[in-house]
């Protein structure tokens, strides 16, 4: 039985979840998602959907496809490591958010967003939950498909950069990837305002 909330307004809204992945990783973009679900959606007992650090990989893919056939609308946005090195992770972040909403086939009448930090550039309502993604089954979804389009990516990535060991660590800064830029050095794609010692 998911234990997370369908909705945050009781006025029947379109609500988009919206969370990103890979903030702290080393090299590689930041992928923001939004979603879109029906507001009296059921998720089977077969399907979790919560917060995607709590998931093995198998359980978000599995997820991952079930939300997105079952969602109103989803998209995806990735912010560059250049966008990130200029600006900054937490900046970089946001505005991928506003970039991965206004990028919905369905413009959404409320934004739930994981964490404290957010505004729309427009007067849509928005709410910023801290630990949403484990609250609101819109942002978890979001956090899924975040997690699982970032994580395929660099899997892609590893097949050029096989040193980094992308398929593994997926660029978060684990002995081995931090032993393998030591080794290697930097390449194009790690974040060059991040400590990567």
């Amino acid at each position: 039985m998911n234990s997370l909330k369908n909705t945050f307004s009781d006025r029947d809204l379109v609500e988009a979840g919206v969370d990103e992945a890979g903030r702290g990783c080393l090299a590689g973009p930041v992928c923001v998602a939004a979603v879109i679900l029906p507001n009296d959606i059921e998720v089977p007992s077969s399907i979790k959907i919560r917060d995607s650090k709590k998931m093995t990989a198998l359980q978000r893919t599995k997820s991952a496809e079930w939300i997105k056939t079952n969602c109103l609308a989803y998209t995806t946005y990735m912010v560059e490591v250049d966008i990130i090195d200029r600006v900054n992770i937490l900046q970089a972040s946001l505005w991928g958010m506003t970039q991965a909403v206004a990028r919905l086939d369905i413009q959404p009448e409320l934004i739930l967003i994981d964490g404290p930090h957010y505004h729309p550039p427009d007067d849509t309502e928005y709410h910023c939950i801290i630990k949403g993604d484990g609250t609101y089954l819109s942002i978890a979804a979001a956090s899924i498909i975040a997690k699982t389009t970032r994580d395929d990516f660099m899997v892609k990535l590893h097949i050029e950069y096989p040193e980094y060991c992308w398929n593994m660590n997926k660029a978060y800064g684990t002995r081995l990837h931090k032993e393998a830029i030591r080794e290697h050095g930097l390449c194009v794609h790690h974040r060059k305002s991040f400590k990567t010692g």
